[in-house]
């Protein structure tokens, strides 16, 4: 009997509440002073004991003189629990998930050297389910392509720039070849290296040979954004460069103070 109590007061009855529903299982309907003799609920205790199963719906009351009680039968109260239990916890799932969720987007993650730089993003790569953005130079060509061959699933769609390395390809691969890598090298201060996925999660990572490789990694919708469109313009100028051709590109740009800025990240002299 023991037993059954413990796992009663695991769905919330108290100990006085098991031991006078139970004893109305054994014997029903019955008054309460019978309940209290029965049960060993005190008689100070048994009609607060009572009204606290009847408002968990597990005792009756019924109409007599004087007036009895009679218990739901457990198979009914059970399946009640358990359809109680079942909704709170989709609730709760559903609730605290999106809770967590938000404190996630509200994190950047700060992560160094280049070893755990590209752990970081080959997991990332793992997690894509529908869509992939890079952006890589060519030292790190060859762990990327290890990683989109091994984890990356087959339905996922990639979309790469590629720095520095003609022969190389990762997916839709798109080669930036309007300026060189040094120049924009000397632009960001090292290799600029993007990894998003879904619109839902982007690294940001900067290797360089001056200090130590940095990235950062988050959820927030925003810089997943940006970085992504990043990545689509560059592969626009891309294109756009191979149709138009470098020097109609050139002519845009070059006289162009502002433009010289943006392009180079220097004043026009």
């Amino acid at each position: 009997m023991d037993a059954i109590f413990q796992e009663l007061q695991k769905l919330g009855f108290s100990s006085y509440e098991c031991k006078a529903y139970v004893g109305l299982l054994k014997t029903h309907p019955v008054t309460g002073y019978e309940i209290s003799k029965r049960s060993g609920v005190p008689r100070s205790m048994i009609y607060e004991v009572l009204g606290k199963l009847m408002d968990k719906g597990a005792v009756h009351l019924v109409p007599s003189e004087p007036v009895k009680y009679s218990p739901v039968p457990a198979e009914e109260l059970i399946a009640r629990v358990r359809k109680q239990f079942e909704e709170s916890l989709s609730y709760l799932e559903k609730e605290l998930t999106m809770l967590q969720q938000e404190r996630d987007i509200d994190v950047i993650w700060h992560i160094r050297s280049d070893e755990s730089v590209m752990n970081e993003m080959t997991e990332m790569i793992g997690r894509t389910e529908k869509e992939l953005w890079l952006s890589v130079w060519k030292p790190q060509v060859p762990m990327i392509q290890e990683a989109v061959e091994s984890h990356l699933r087959e339905e996922a769609h990639v979309f790469s720039v590629i720095f520095g390395a003609p022969e190389a390809t990762i997916g839709a691969t798109f080669h930036h070849d309007y300026m060189t890598p040094d120049v924009v090298k000397g632009r960001t201060g090292g290799h600029l290296t993007i990894a998003a996925r879904d619109g839902e999660e982007v690294l940001i990572a900067n290797f360089t040979d001056q200090s130590t490789s940095w990235a950062v990694k988050t959820c927030d919708p925003v810089l997943v954004l940006v970085a992504t469109e990043y990545i689509r313009h560059d592969i626009m100028i891309e294109k756009l460069t191979a149709e138009l051709g470098p020097e109609r590109l050139d002519a845009l740009w070059r006289n162009n103070p502002d433009l010289m800025h943006v392009m180079t990240g220097r004043r026009f002299d």
